[in-house]
Formats: C-alpha cells, sequence, structure tokens
C-alpha cells in the first residue's frame, strides 16, 4: 500500500524522532480546531499564501459564531521545495490532531501527500497544485480549491485555435505538474485540429541551469514553429525569457504564451527589474479571474498591512484565504451534525511499536469522511467569487484574465470562461446567457506581440537550419511534358515545375530547394513510393504530376490541386460517313409521325373554327387542310385567321413549331459539324461488361482503383509504358481500352485523331504538391496555388504546355442521341388540350344559336321531327356562312311574296332548301 511503502522509506531513517522534535510541538487544546499548512515559503505564492491565510485565520476567530466559541490554530510548515520535509511535516501535524492540511504548493508532493492522506482520511486541499492527473477516483481526500491547469490549458489552446494556429512548441518543467499540464494542452489542442510539434522538458525549478535552457531554446530557435508555450515555475520561466531575449527570440514574428505563474509574478512583484521587463515584451500570460466586489476591495486595502509591504498581492492568495473559509464553514458544518474532533489508532501500525519512532502517534480522523463531504458539499461567496465544486471537483465557472506584458507592466486584453470561451466582457457578464462557443463569438482586445508587432504573426517561419528542402520529382519516361530532367543536366523543366516555381514565387518567405529524380528513368516510377519517402524522411516534398488519391493522403498532405486529372476511357473508333437520309436523323420516326399527324390535326381544327365566317376557309377541305396545315412548318400560311378560338389555337400551334424547328436545326447542326464517331465501348460500364482486356499506365493509380474499387481481374489489366505503346496496343487489339488520367488523355489524342473518349469521367480528382504531414508550408502553397489560378496565370502555364493543337476534330463525345417524343410530349399535349376546349366552346355555342333559331321558327308547328333530318338541318347550318344564316328568314318571306326565287350563290340555295325541308315537314306533321 502506498502508506505503508511511504513509512518503509522513513523507518530507513533511524533519526525520525530527532525530525520531528525539530519543528514546533503544538499540543491540540480544548476548543481549538488544528489546521496545518505546508507551503515553500521563499516563493511568491508561499509568501502570498502565508499573509492570507493569517488573514482568514484571524477574521475566522474574530467572529465566534463561525465555530460556535472555538478558535482556529493554523500551523505552517516549510517544505523547501522537498518532498520528504513535506511528508515530515504530515507525520508532525498527525501528532497534534489536526483535521486538515492547507498544502502542498507542487503537484510532486501532491501526488506523495495525499496517499498519507488517503490513509489517515485528513483532507488535503491546495490551491497551487493543479495537476489535472491528481483526480478523486485515485486521491479521494485531495482536494483543489483553484481551477486546475485542465482549464488553464484550454485557455490557451482556444488562443491559438482564435489566431489560427496550428502548431505550438511547448517549453514545461520535468516534473508531475508540467508533464501532465503539457499532456493535457496537446489533448486540448488536438479537439481544434492543431498539435505539439516538439516538447522541450527543462529540469524542475529548483535544478534549472542557463546552460540546460540555452539548448533547448537553441533547439526551438531552428525549428517552423513560432508559438511557444512556456508552462514552468516563476524561477525557471524568467530565466527562459532572459535566455530568448539574448538569442532574439523575442523579435518579431514569435509568440510566447506563460501559464498563470508570470500574472504572479508581473503582480506580486513590484518594481520588475529592468531586464525582466524588458525580456518579457510581448508575451501572453493567464491569471485567475475573481470578480469584483467589495469584500475583495476590502481586503486589497488591508493588504500592505498583512503582509508587511513584503510581498505585492496576486489571484492566488484571495484562493488560499478562501480556502481556510472552505475548512472553517466545513468544521461548524460538522459539530451541527454531531460530529466531534477524535481520532483512533490505525492496527496496520502495531507490527512497529518498540521502534522508537513514535508511530502510535499517527492516528485516523475519525470525522475526516465527513468533513470532507462538508468540504465538497461547500456553497458559499468569497473573495474569489461563488465557491461551490461540481461532480468532478472542480471549482464550477472557472475563469481567467488573458494579459499581455507592455513596457513596464501589462494590460488586460480580454477573459477566458468554461462557459462561452474568449470575450472582451467579464465573465460574470455571460453566465445570464446561453453558452455560445462558435468561432464568430470569440473575441479577443488587440495585443502587442513581442518586437512591438501589432499585426498577428503567421506563427510559423521556414526552418533555420541551413537546409534547402529536398524535393523529390518523377523521372518519367513518357508524357515529359510534365515533369523534363534533361539529359546529362540538372535542368528541370515541365507544367508541373513552372507550377510550383510560380508559387514559391508568391510565399511571404524565401523557400530554398533542390529537386531530386526518383526513378531509374526506363519506366516510370511507383507514384506511390515516391510519396513514401516524405514519410521516411528521404524527401521534404514531392512536386509532379502526383494525383490525390486516398491512401496517399493517408501519409502526407497535399496542397489544393492545380489540375483536374479524372480519369476517362479511351477507344478506337471509326469515322460514320454520311448518308442522302441524313436530314432525318435528328428526329425518331415516332416523333416524326407525330409531329406529321399533329400538323394534320391542328390545320383541322382551325379550318372548322373558320369555316363559316371566314371566306379564306370557305373551299373544300381536301384542297385547304393539307396547305394550310403544312405552310405554318415555315410561318407562310396565307390565309387570315379572324376568330377568337382560331386565334388560340394557331398561337399555341405556332409556339410549338417554333420550338420544333430550333431544335431540329441546332441537332442537325450539329449531326454536320461534329465528326462522329463509333465504337462499341460507350463507357466504364461497358468496359466493365464487355470483358475485355484494359490498358492502363504503369506508376498510375488507375491499376489500383481499377483492381480495388471497380474489382476488375487482375488478368485483364495491361501495363503500358508510353503514348506509342497505347497506340499499337490499341491498333492490334491488345486492348479495347485503355483508362488513364485526363491530363495524359488531353496530350494522347492530340497525336492519335484514330482514338476518342467514350463516356463520362468517372473519377474526380486532381494533381497537388505533397508535403509531410501537418505541414504548414502545404498551406502556404495551397493559398499561392489559388492566388495563380484567381490572377489567370495557372490557365497561362497550362496553355503555355498543353494547348498545342494537333487535329481539326481531336476527340469527340458519344454519339449524338435523337430527339424523341419524351422532349416535346408536354408541348403536344398542351397543343391537344387547346384543339380539344376549342372544338367544345365552338360545337356548344353553335348547338345554342341553332337552337334558338328552330325554336323560332317553329313556334306555330307541331314539334314533331324527325332526328336525321334534324342531324342533316344542324350541318347544314353549321356549314353555312354566318351572315347568310342570320338574314336567312327575311330573304324567304321577301322570296315568297314575289312568288319566285332569286338564288345568286351557293350558300343562297342550300338555305331555300333546308326551308323547303322544314315546310315539308310541317306539313307532314299536320297530316
Amino acid at each position: 500500500m502506498p502508506f505503508i511503502a511511504t513509512m518503509n522509506l522513513v523507518l530507513l531513517l533511524p533519526t525520525f524522532s530527532i525530525f520531528i522534535g525539530v519543528f514546533s510541538e503544538e499540543v491540540s487544546q480544548p476548543g481549538t480546531v488544528n489546521v496545518g499548512a505546508i507551503l515553500s515559503l521563499n516563493t511568491i505564492n508561499g509568501k502570498v499564501a502565508r499573509a492570507a491565510m493569517k488573514a482568514a485565520e484571524d477574521d475566522i476567530n474574530s467572529n465566534p459564531s463561525v465555530l460556535g466559541g472555538r478558535k482556529l490554530s493554523i500551523a505552517l510548515h516549510d517544505s523547501n521545495f522537498s518532498s520528504f520535509l513535506g511528508i515530515i511535516g504530515v507525520l508532525q501535524f498527525m501528532e497534534t490532531d489536526t483535521i486538515a492540511i492547507i498544502g502542498p504548493q507542487s503537484a510532486v508532493m501532491a501526488h506523495i501527500l495525499s496517499n498519507l492522506a488517503n490513509e489517515l482520511q485528513v483532507p488535503l486541499l491546495s490551491f497551487t497544485a493543479l495537476d489535472p492527473s491528481l483526480t478523486p477516483l485515485q486521491y479521494p481526500f485531495f482536494v483543489q480549491t483553484a481551477p486546475n491547469d485542465e482549464f488553464q490549458m484550454a485557455a490557451i489552446s482556444e488562443m491559438v485555435s482564435y489566431f489560427s494556429w496550428s502548431e505550438v512548441i511547448a517549453v514545461f518543467s520535468d516534473d508531475d505538474q508540467g508533464r501532465n499540464g503539457v499532456i493535457t494542452l496537446g489533448d486540448k489542442l488536438a479537439e481544434r485540429r492543431c498539435r505539439i510539434a516538439y516538447k522541450a522538458a527543462l529540469p524542475p525549478d529548483s535544478m534549472a541551469k542557463r546552460r540546460d535552457v540555452s539548448r533547448e531554446l537553441e533547439k526551438i530557435q531552428m525549428m517552423e514553429s513560432r508559438i511557444i508555450v512556456l508552462h514552468t515555475d516563476s524561477k525557471t520561466g524568467l530565466l527562459d525569457f532572459e535566455v530568448a531575449k539574448s538569442l532574439g527570440m523575442m523579435r518579431k514574428g514569435y509568440v510566447w504564451i506563460a501559464s498563470s505563474w508570470l500574472s504572479t509574478v508581473l503582480d506580486s512583484t513590484s518594481p520588475l527589474k529592468p531586464e525582466i521587463t524588458n525580456s518579457i515584451q510581448g508575451a501572453l500570460t493567464l491569471r485567475p479571474h475573481t470578480p469584483d466586489s467589495k469584500r475583495k476591495r476590502d481586503f486589497l486595502s488591508r493588504w500592505n498591512r498583512l503582509s508587511n509591504g513584503t510581498i505585492g498581492f496576486n489571484s492566488y492568495g484571495l484562493y488560499a484565504y478562501d480556502t481556510v473559509w472552505i475548512i472553517a464553514h466545513a468544521v461548524r458544518l460538522l459539530f451541527d451534525q454531531g460530529g466531534t474532533i477524535s481520532f483512533s489508532n490505525d492496527t496496520r501500525l502495531n507490527g512497529y511499536t518498540g521502534s522508537g519512532l513514535y508511530l502510535s502517534a499517527l492516528n485516523i480522523f475519525d470525522g475526516g469522511n465527513l468533513l470532507l463531504k462538508n468540504i465538497l458539499e461547500t456553497n458559499m461567496t468569497g473573495l474569489t467569487g461563488h465557491v461551490q465544486f461540481n461532480q468532478e471537483r472542480s471549482l464550477i465557472n472557472p475563469s481567467y484574465d488573458i494579459i499581455n506584458a507592455v513596457g513596464t507592466g501589462h494590460r488586460l486584453v480580454g477573459y477566458w470562461s468554461n462557459h462561452t470561451g474568449l470575450s472582451i466582457v467579464p465573465p460574470k457578464t455571460l453566465y445570464t446567457k446561453k453558452p455560445n462557443r462558435s468561432s464568430s463569438n470569440q473575441h479577443l482586445g488587440s495585443v502587442v506581440w513581442p518586437g512591438e508587432e501589432t499585426e498577428n504573426p503567421r506563427g510559423w517561419v521556414f526552418p533555420n537550419n541551413g537546409r534547402a528542402l529536398r524535393i523529390g520529382i518523377p523521372r518519367r519516361v513518357s508524357y515529359r511534358d510534365f515533369v523534363l530532367l534533361a539529359n546529362g543536366t540538372n535542368k528541370v523543366q515541365g507544367y508541373c515545375i513552372d507550377v510550383f516555381l510560380a508559387a514559391i514565387k508568391l510565399l511571404p518567405y524565401g523557400l530554398p530547394y533542390r529537386f531530386i529524380p526518383f526513378g531509374d528513368g526506363h519506366k516510370n516510377p511507383s507514384y506511390y513510393k515516391l510519396v513514401s519517402k516524405i514519410k521516411s524522411g528521404v524527401f521534404d516534398g514531392v512536386v509532379g504530376d502526383v494525383a490525390i488519391v486516398t491512401n496517399r493522403t493517408k501519409i502526407v498532405d497535399f496542397t489544393l490541386p492545380y489540375i483536374e486529372s479524372d480519369l476517362v476511357v479511351v477507344a478506337p473508333a471509326k469515322k460514320i460517313s454520311s448518308s442522302a437520309w441524313s436530314f432525318a436523323g435528328p428526329f425518331t420516326p415516332l416523333m416524326w409521325a407525330v409531329t406529321a399527324a399533329f400538323f394534320l390535326i391542328v390545320g383541322l381544327v382551325v379550318w372548322i373554327l373558320e369555316h363559316r365566317r371566314n371566306d379564306e376557309f370557305r373551299g373544300p377541305p381536301n384542297e385547304q387542310l393539307v396547305w394550310f396545315s403544312f405552310s405554318t412548318m415555315f410561318f407562310s400560311h396565307r390565309e387570315n385567321v379572324v376568330s377568337t378560338l382560331g386565334r388560340l389555337v394557331l398561337i399555341i400551334w405556332l409556339f410549338v413549331v417554333l420550338i420544333i424547328n430550333s431544335s431540329y436545326t441546332a441537332s442537325l447542326t450539329s449531326f454536320h459539324m461534329v465528326q462522329q464517331l463509333s465504337s462499341p465501348i460507350k463507357g466504364i460500364e461497358t468496359l466493365i461488361s464487355s470483358n475485355e482486356r484494359i490498358g492502363f499506365q504503369v506508376g498510375s493509380f488507375a491499376e489500383g482503383y481499377l483492381r480495388e474499387e471497380l474489382n476488375i481481374p487482375k488478368s485483364r489489366l495491361v501495363p503500358l509504358g508510353s503514348p506509342e505503346e497505347y497506340a499499337l496496343a490499341l491498333e492490334k487489339r491488345r486492348v479495347a481500352a485503355l483508362i488513364d488520367e485526363r491530363p495524359y488523355v488531353d496530350l494522347f489524342l492530340l497525336d492519335h485523331c484514330e482514338f476518342s473518349v467514350r463516356g463520362q469521367e468517372f473519377t474526380k480528382g486532381g494533381w497537388g504538391f505533397a508535403f509531410p504531414r501537418d505541414s504548414l508550408i502545404a498551406i502556404d502553397m495551397s493559398t499561392a496555388i489559388l492566388t495563380l489560378s484567381e490572377n489567370g496565370e495557372l490557365q497561362r502555364i497550362r496553355d503555355r504546355w498543353l494547348s498545342k493543337r494537333a487535329c481539326s476534330s481531336d476527340s469527340t463525345e458519344d454519339d449524338i442521341e435523337q430527339l424523341d417524343l419524351k422532349s416535346f410530349w408536354g408541348l403536344f399535349l398542351i397543343c391537344g388540350i387547346a384543339c380539344m376546349l376549342a372544338l367544345l366552346v365552338y360545337f356548344w355555342l353553335m348547338f345554342r344559336q341553332f337552337s334558338r333559331q328552330r325554336t323560332e321558327e317553329l313556334d306555330t308547328t307541331s314539334p314533331a321531327s324527325f332526328r336525321s333530318a334534324r342531324l342533316q338541318t344542324f350541318l347544314s347550318f353549321v356549314d353555312e356562312k354566318v351572315e347568310r344564316s342570320k338574314s336567312s328568314s327575311k330573304r324567304k318571306r321577301e322570296s315568297m311574296s314575289q312568288n319566285g326565287y332569286h338564288i345568286d350563290d351557293e350558300s343562297t340555295r342550300r338555305s331555300v332548301r333546308m326551308e323547303r325541308s322544314i315546310s315539308h315537314e310541317k306539313q307532314n306533321g299536320d297530316t
């Protein structure tokens, strides 16, 4: 067990009893509550805490109601950074019936002393040992009464993300609190897609030497990242800044973020030495935020008297004061619950009696569990604000001030809280609002960075290690327009090289580099092996026709693509000769038939609607119908349409004819202007189902894609090395088609017009430059490529290398499809409905007019009539010209009065015959 192990260590010291006697012997008096405190009294926080706890002790004892008339006694023990002395202090306190211990200051001692606290059931409360790994599961009697470093690291990571940095360098003291704090920082940065690029461990505060600091900072000086997080104690931290200043690492471009140790130095040391002030200019640091209140102001007004002017005040003094009050309230509640201060022997120590070590004095506090429970249920308002613990035993609503060291002092640039993140508004005003951690809601004030720079630093530079970037390039044997290495020289050129050179000119820093060819020069190299050389450290980057595919992105980072590289199918094709009936090609037979039918139908409908009142439609249907119908195709009909219904139908039909004419003209033009090629391979689908052999370029990712994604057997795949080999394989039918990336295909078709692209691209991708994972150069190169695209330079480079034309028509798409009925059925439907409605309205109006006229003429006669005669009369009525129909009765009476007929035309004769038929019907009815 940890306790027994600790005691075994003590048993090795025969003079243990002497150490017990060195310190002041305090015996528990009736009505006295004994509390111990283990501090390093020579440190800033030790001095501040000593004065603050003494003030809290006096305030509690001056108010008898706090402990019910009992007195609080705090015994101080100076551990002087020694864990061993800290253990002795705990053992000494337990001889005096101590019910709680405040401290220690360091996480190293906290890990050790917490084991003793667990065994003796004495609560251990610390406001400076804030290691996140001191969890209640392992150390149930250890309580952190200030925000632990998890929240501080969360604040730093949000600051890194806010300024759009992606990498930091962590410098830390190599002890429990330093190591575990940096581990937590790495976790918090990873949540925001950032990372720690390098961890520089320094000896703990008491052992740190200038040479140790110089050695690490010289390494950091040669690295890319310029964001340095300093998580140490004050002595080591100030030494870091001093050495950094001498190395020129406090100039423009650097960012230094110190944990809260620097704020304690700024707040408690006044005035600072000039050399310290100069070395920390532009640094950022965190200070635990404590809201303003009257009690806090009153306490600050007493500070000079409490500290005798020996030390300035800092936030941890407030937490020390509140820690004493937390214990006092918990003890009072213990008494109110009927508890007492009593101790019992640990039976496990009986075997060590008689050794002269007085181990019988190490007793277990009987009320320890109840006192711990009362401490964790604290709900009070202290100098630090509202004090309450959550289920994880952390203080609720932790927050920090963000401080910028400027001039001889410092300035506040913002706040961080666990509720809303970064803000320029005090956290207290935000707790009443809903949490909002969106990036748009994060704000900080202006910062003066090292070198008196006010513009936010980029956060990294090209590493100053005196070595040029090793850029791998493929030694191609085909398609050398992309990457060309001149024989016998080191000169490299090509499309990809020109894009790379244009991009690095736009970088805000110099980028030394040298090209290193990869491959044997006899065949195209494997691009996956080329990219893998980055991961193994052989190359610092790869430039060339490197496709961005999944398996490569797992080992390197790519820039934005600078050209598309979709996979396409290339197959042989034969030219289709034109025929005498090619004019019929744009439409399918069904489309021709339906169009002709509608010409006749519309002509018939218009003839019916116009026949009664339009002299130009009085001719026989077999003569007028065909001419009028097909003349609308060219909008050349000579007949005028006068009826409203006829005009409506004709307008709709002419619109349909306009659309059909336009579509036919466009399709026919395409048939004659585009060279039509024919091939049984229509695209990737027909190629897969054909079981034919497929060619691919050696070194291309196409092979892996065809095998892994499309499940094409390896036996069907044929590797090809050059454009000449492609053409020969396609001509000799060794392969049915070739699958390759679009840029290669475009160059291939320039000189081989007998082949064509079949179907559409079946993958979407592009070429990019490859760099190591999380490389910041890749980000800046992507920005440069985007700039080249926007200013047109990228297209000009492409035109210079890839826009050479050798064929008048070098490639074609699939055969042009004929226009069928499904493309126009909506127009025909509208036209058909218009014709039907027009006819229905027309015949309904005719029937009404006919019925009205019949009623007038048969008023004095019998209604009996023959149905067939009536239909014949109605048809004659419809066929009659409308002006004659209106005056037929008047002409009849005039003719009869003259006992003769004056028939001038055919219409008049039909009217007379109709009247005679009506008269004959009347006579038959009378008989």
